[in-house]
């Protein structure tokens, strides 16, 4: 090989490196937005859609937990059964331990609100304000990251969090004008924003008892939340409503909860996995991206028309979120640069 074909292999070589990980990125995102996209629809059909009617949201999002628990259990089994075949490398799960409940139990708690809390509201609202209804989850964010942590926040980041709260105040405005608005529903929104805010600080917090394992920590949610749901299903009415179901015994019905609750493994690990390839940022930068085509599609879905104000306001809530996220990137970039000089003074 002479000396410019060797020059071109070493140029060569990190180009295509560096495409093939923009195709891993790519393929990554377009799988959440996808799966995503595709668990909601499913969800908001599941819970009170016409052919379906089974007003049991609770008891639904109990039997996705199930399948996502099966799932866990199932390929950490084989992983450790056949590790020269399934080779996942997953650690193993003591799942009813007692050290292992007291740790993990009040983030499953919180887990268990928030799943909970989020489908209620998709019950009740449409999918096209559903986003909007859960929009709040970066004040919650900034608020309780200031009371529980201490840490405090710029001005910009403030400033962001000022648009986001007016576009949400504009988005209920207008959507209480229209017949789909649910103030129930509302409420649940705020709640699970509350208790996803909440649950990502609380994860932080638990991570390391799992040392660093999120797939584990995952299986360990799901299991106590399949516990936690029981009483709430009973409490609310829905054993009675299941039981009595009309299509209790139908194989279509069946099937659709089982691909809801692998949809429902599936969001966890593709949003683990665009975190993992990208970012915390990149990843809420993403789903604020997803909300926007998941609006516009479900506005065309459900044949929906919506006001000019009530346009404006989803615009405004998104675009407060990018640029709250786009502030936290700066600021983070900041502060490594600044730890980089001072190491090197």
């Amino acid at each position: 090989m002479d000396q410019s074909s060797a020059k071109y292999s070493l140029l060569e070589a990190p180009r295509e490196s560096l495409l093939k990980k923009y195709v891993r990125i790519f393929l990554v995102v377009a799988a959440y937005w996808i799966i995503s996209i595709t668990t909601v629809f499913i969800n908001k059909e599941l819970f009170n859609g016409q052919s379906v009617k089974l007003n049991a949201t609770l008891f639904v999002t109990w039997f996705q937990c199930v399948v996502t628990t099966v799932i866990c259990a199932t390929t950490t089994y084989l992983s450790h059964k056949f590790p020269s075949v399934i080779r996942l490398d997953l650690p193993e799960a003591r799942p009813f331990d007692s050290d292992t409940i007291s740790n993990v139990m009040p983030l499953s708690i919180l887990f268990t609100t928030m799943i909970a809390t989020n489908n209620l509201c998709l019950q009740y609202v449409s999918v096209a304000f559903y986003y909007v209804g859960r929009s709040l989850t970066t004040i919650f964010n900034v608020i309780l990251t200031y009371f529980l942590l201490g840490e405090k926040q710029s001005f910009k980041s403030i400033l962001c969090c000022t648009v986001i709260i007016s576009g949400f105040y504009l988005g209920v405005d207008q959507e209480s004008l229209t017949d789909s608005f649910s103030l129930i529903g509302t409420i649940f929104g705020i709640i699970g924003s509350l208790a996803l805010s909440m649950f990502s600080i609380y994860t932080k917090k638990t991570l390391p008892f799992v040392n660093g394992e999120v797939w584990l920590l995952s299986y360990y949610n799901n299991v106590y939340s399949v516990f936690l749901f029981m009483p709430l299903i009973i409490i609310n009415g829905e054993l009675h409503e299941v039981l009595n179901y009309e299509f209790i015994g139908e194989l279509w019905f069946w099937t659709t909860m089982i691909i809801s609750g692998i949809c429902g493994f599936l969001i966890g690990y593709v949003t683990s996995l665009q975190i993992k390839v990208t970012s915390p940022l990149t990843h809420n930068i993403s789903g604020t991206a997803k909300a926007c085509a998941q609006t516009i599609l479900a506005t065309s879905w459900f044949n929906e028309v919506k006001s000019f104000l009530w346009w404006i306001s989803n615009l405004i809530v998104l675009l407060g979120s990018f640029a709250y996220a786009r502030v936290k990137q700066v600021e983070i970039a900041k502060r490594h640069r600044d730890t980089q000089n001072d190491q090197k003074v």
